[in-house]
Order: structure tokens, then sequence, then C-alpha cells
């Protein structure tokens, strides 16, 4: 009997984990399988998912895809084709966009926030990143340091810190999103950026700066003039 998904358990469904899931949890061949949505008569989309990813060995190689390779593969015609192209396309223009913050300096909050906010805004949870820089406030790097709520026990002024200490990154930007779309900084908010403040003037990395972001506006402790 083959193996469709519809006799996959309903945990191992791609579209079920979709929901279920935050999205940068699911695997390649999940999201893969949900763009194609199907597989040929008989066949689990997954196995199709999986023959794509084989197709480029790595996700480096995505230029590599074509409709005439993809239609090679039992499954796949152009409409599909041309949806994982289109999709792999659109997935690329926006991470040429947040190239180009790592290009230029640190000038503004309301930089941060214009290259964030699309990323985080729409989030039904906390996302807290570190953002990177150089002794001349060039973007140097981004990291997702925690997901959740705020608070001592899940983020950490090492953390921060060590990949701070890795890259030999000059200074640190914290940023992270109010789902409630509330910018103003909670307690708890308050505390940890002080502690941040505090750990990076003795180690000689500063936390310039902390914003907080929603899906219209953006609190900044620098310019409110709390760090």
């Amino acid at each position: 009997m083959a193996v469709t998904i519809k006799t996959l358990p309903k945990e191992d469904r791609p579209r079920e984990r979709f929901l279920k899931q935050e999205l940068y949890f699911i695997s390649n061949e999940d999201l893969v399988s949900i763009l194609l949505q199907s597989g040929p008569k008989g066949e689990n989309v997954k196995l199709v998912a999986m023959k794509v990813l084989a197709l480029i060995e790595s996700l480096d190689n995505i230029e590599q895809l074509t409709i005439e390779r993809l239609k090679k593969i039992k499954g796949i015609g152009p409409v599909k084709a041309m949806t994982l192209l289109a999709a792999l396309e659109f997935g690329r223009r926006m991470n040429n966009k947040k190239t180009e913050l790592y290009q230029e300096k640190f000038r503004t909050a309301a930089m941060i926030y214009d290259y964030y906010k699309d990323t985080l805004a729409s989030k039904k949870q906390e996302y807290f990143y570190g953002i990177y820089l150089d002794n001349q406030k060039r973007i140097l790097k981004e990291k997702l340091l925690f997901i959740g709520t705020i608070n001592y026990s899940t983020i950490h002024p090492r953390e921060i810190f060590k990949e701070a200490c890795l890259i030999s990154a000059s200074s640190i930007i914290c940023i992270h999103n109010h789902p409630s779309g509330n910018v103003l900084p909670s307690k708890m908010d308050i505390m940890v950026t002080e502690q941040l403040v505090e750990t990076g003037k003795i180690i000689g990395i500063p936390v310039i700066d902390h914003i907080i972001i929603s899906n219209k506006k953006y609190y900044s402790f620098f310019e409110n003039h709390d760090i």
C-alpha cells in the first residue's frame, strides 16, 4: 500500500505541522510539500519534496533550479514548478533587502525598524535578536537569541556577548517585538536592558540601543534617553 499524506499520522503532515509550530521551525521538506500541495496519484508529496531538495543538494545552490529541471520530477508540472520558483525568488529578494542592511552604517532606530518590521511585527510570540556592529557601526551579523516572553531565565547576557566576542563586534543593538502592539517597555524589558548595558560596560562591548517594535511603530531606549 502506497504511503500518502492521508495515511500519515496528523502530527507528521506538513500542513498540520505548519499550523501547530512557528514557521521558523518548519523543515525545508515540509515547506516544499506545502508549496506543491500534492504529489502524483498514490505518491506522498513529501517524497516529491525530497526529490526537489536532492536536485540542489544545499540551499546555496537554489539558482540551479529551473522549470525544465523541476518538470523532470514526477508529479511536478509547469504550474507547480512556477510556484516553487516564484516562492524562491520572493525569498531571494527579501534576503537581498537584509543584505543591504549589512552594507550600511547604523544611523537611526527607524532604519533598523524599517528592516525588521515585516519580519517581526506579525509574530505571535516575542522574538529577540542581537545585531552586532563593527567599530564604524556597520552591521556585521544578526542572531535570533530566543523566542518567547522576555525574562531572566530565557535571555542571558552570556549568549548575547558570546556571539559579540566570537565575531569581534564593537557594539550591539538589541531588538524584539511586542505582539500586543504596545511598544512601551515593560518592567522586565527595562531590567533586562539595564543588565545588558552594565554587562557591556564591563566587557567593553556597549549595548547602544534596545528597540521594541510592533506593526506600526517602535520604541528606542537610546532615542528616549534610557541608555
